[in-house]
């Protein structure tokens, strides 16, 4: 295998050779038609053939020359003052290709100084060019470019270092991809290098979300250690009359800013750690491409600085921009592909689609991945970085479709770039992987039945309904990147971040997750203000087919309302969950989701949670693959692990909510050694609690 490998990248390098040595010859033959002082034949004239042998000489000659004698003139030019460099770097490199053009036989190859100045500059402009565009998917060559963009750094950090190093560690998140969806992409081949990680160094172990299982509530429980009073992607709040998003940065800071305050430390990087790419910062002080500090201002610690620093290397440029251009072509097709075989279900790709899709597969992911290669090198102690790929090509093609598994292969990829550069960075890491949430397939709710969640609330109310359903915005990750790049706010129109008063109803969605509020009621309101307000609504909303069940408050306490008049009040639920009534066909975690959501300050007035139906659910939003509510995989996210860091949870326990997540990173942080902030130690008890529910043994741990 190792053999084979060393003759791919032979045959590798010589084919680059090759393509570069034809464009420098087709640029050669190009440039002596045009200038009148350049030519490639003898005065009584050549064939066509002989010219372009003429040229393939000189272009041959011309890159072995470049290639020996130019870094030995670089050497000697060290001495030049720099005002004067510029001038015979030119200078130089066109007597280069005059030396190239007397060697060629019979004197055929004939330029003036000038000219040659010229054609040299030009052929080494395209040689360049050549050779970075053939290199985009070279991942050693790729690997050697950030090496060279860390070094500078790299020189200055590890020789302050003195002395043995403690293991640093690296968590990778896969945003969105699901515990079923990686093991299926294992069992067929797509993540090889995941694979020979559970062969030998990991184990796998599922966890279970909150009720609002999306990046939002999982990021900030993960990364901040609490989600508390995040009811969903995008809610109302009734105090202070505006809408809360996940992916807005004005909310993110807010909602950072919450969790700081209740669990009193910074977060979970908030000594010597590094964020990449993530909602919050989790304390870290080196931050890049992180909405939570989207606005903040300054050299280092900006949104955008993440950008900067990636694309001041050319030859990133270059790759990143081809790997882009064609991710755009593959999105075209692949949707082009899609409407002509009429594929079900299918939402519209057209618009910017493709192009904020490329932004999250190709320059998002190039950025995060130069970022935590950046960290390693200079050994930062822990690092936590997202990737956004799959879950935004999944929200649109479906979780296990085609074009999410391909950008399955390229994330696996990725990560065998970041194990190779383990090796070489100055400590040990330890690499961690996880998801925050997976996803569940299904068509949505409008395409099924003609009418989105917003109008039916308001047929409840009986207030008119638009002709045309209207389809709701998709909240994914990679659009609030996007504009963060952009430096455009993430804003969803002023009147849905902050809705006009009035006594029509307030509807937002996150996934399969609707939330309905009364902006005009300062309180959140019961069933029977409901009732006396618009007779019908919980009846429409309840039974409705497309509707699994309604949360909402009532004088008795909080109740799950169902179909055929089905209830079911969480104070009087039996703790161990045998009669579920509505609940029953959203698994056992299902009624302490529910419960723990009702208690939050800012749960909506009335909360819908799609059906259900053999695993999929239906999408208030544009998505055909979804997450934000309860039902099927969405809620079942994994957490890979190496073996020498210890078991997140005992065998035969569940590992249940973000916000324990969070305790088992911090406690392998200080497993590690690291200087990281100490937390106490969870009562044993709580294993027992009614949250971390017993499960069969072997799905307690999975390893391969």
């Amino acid at each position: 295998m190792a053999e084979e490998e060393h003759w791919r990248r032979r045959l590798g390098t010589l084919w680059r050779i090759l393509a570069v040595w034809a464009a420098s010859t087709l640029t050669m033959l190009i440039l002596a038609g045009i200038l009148p002082d350049f030519r490639l034949q003898a005065a009584s004239g050549d064939s066509a053939t002989r010219i372009g042998i003429t040229a393939g000489i000189g272009a041959a000659v011309f890159g072995l020359l470049s290639a020996l004698v130019w870094p030995l003139l670089v050497r000697a030019l060290l001495l030049v003052p720099a005002l004067v460099l510029g001038l015979l770097v030119f200078l130089l490199n066109g007597s280069l290709l005059l030396i190239a053009l007397r060697l060629i036989p019979d004197g055929r190859g004939e330029a003036a100084l000038e000219t040659a100045v010229v054609v040299a500059a030009v052929m080494s402009a395209v040689a360049s060019a050549t050779a970075a565009a053939l290199a985009v998917r070279d991942d050693d060559a790729y690997r050697r470019r950030l090496y060279r963009l860390a070094d500078r750094r790299r020189r200055k950090q590890v020789a302050a270092a003195k002395g043995p190093r403690l293991p640093g560690t690296v968590f990778i998140q896969l945003d969105g991809v699901g515990h079923g969806v990686l093991r299926r992409a294992v069992d067929a081949g797509h993540l090889p290098t995941i694979a020979a990680w559970l062969a030998d160094t990991h184990r796998l172990t599922p966890w279970r979300t909150d009720w609002s299982s999306q990046t939002g509530a999982s990021q900030l429980g993960i990364l901040h250690g609490s989600n508390h009073d995040v009811p969903a992607f995008r809610w109302y709040e009734k105090d202070t009359g505006e809408v809360m998003v996940c992916n807005r940065p004005a909310s993110a800071v807010e909602l950072q800013r919450r969790a700081v305050e209740r669990t009193g430390d910074g977060g979970l990087l908030a000594v010597d750690g590094a964020s990449r790419g993530n909602l919050f910062s989790g304390g870290a002080d080196q931050v890049a491409l992180v909405l939570s500090v989207a606005a903040r201002r300054g050299k280092e610690n900006r949104s955008r600085a993440g950008y900067f620093a990636y694309f001041s290397d050319p030859a990133n440029a270059v790759r990143t921009a081809m790997s882009f251009i064609a991710e755009v072509g593959r999105e075209i097709c692949q949707s082009t592909r899609g409407r002509i075989r009429r594929t079900r279900p299918r939402v519209a790709r057209g618009g910017l689609y493709p192009l904020i899709r490329a932004f999250a597969t190709v320059v998002e992911r190039d950025v995060v991945v130069a970022a935590v290669i950046g960290d390693m090198l200079v050994g930062r102690t822990a690092v936590y970085a997202d990737l956004v790929a799959y879950d935004e090509v999944a929200h649109h093609s479906g979780p296990d479709s085609k074009d999410a598994a391909l950008v399955l292969r390229r994330l696996d990829r990725s990560l065998a770039l970041i194990a190779k550069v383990a090796e070489h960075a100055p400590r040990p890491y330890r690499i961690v992987l996880l998801s925050d949430h997976g996803q569940s397939p299904g068509e949505t709710f409008r395409s099924r039945y003609g009418l989105s969640l917003a109008d039916l609330v308001r047929a409840g109310c009986g207030l008119p309904v638009p002709r045309r359903a209207r389809g709701t915005r998709s909240g994914a990750e990679a659009r609030a990147a996007v504009r963060a790049a952009m430096h455009r706010p993430v804003e969803e129109g002023r009147h849905e971040h902050r809705p006009p008063a009035g006594k029509d109803p307030l509807v937002l969605a996150s996934g399969n997750l609707g939330l309905v509020s009364f902006p005009d009621v300062p309180e959140r309101m019961t069933r029977e203000q409901i009732d006396a307000r618009h007779p019908a609504l919980l009846a429409t909303l309840a039974n409705h087919p497309g509707i699994g069940f309604l949360l909402v408050r009532s004088e008795r306490g909080p109740v799950v309302l169902g179909a055929r008049g089905g209830e079911l009040y969480l104070d009087e639920a039996a703790e161990d969950g045998r009669e579920l009534g509505p609940l029953k066909d959203f698994g056992p975690g299902a009624l302490e989701a529910v419960r723990r959501t009702d208690s939050f300050p800012h749960t909506a007035d009335i909360m819908v949670n799609s059906a259900l139906e053999e695993g999929e659910v239906l999408a208030f939003e544009e998505q055909i693959g979804s997450h934000g509510g309860l039902g099927g995989e969405q809620a079942q996210p994994f957490l890979l692990s190496p073996r020498a860091l210890s078991a997140p949870v005992p065998e035969g326990c569940e590992l249940v909510g973000a916000e324990r997540v969070h305790r088992v990173l911090r406690r392998w942080l200080r497993e590690a050694g690291g200087p990281q902030v100490p937390v106490p130690e969870p009562d044993p008890a709580e294993l027992d609690a009614p949250e971390t529910l017993r499960v069969p043994r072997d799905r307690a741990s999975d390893s391969v």
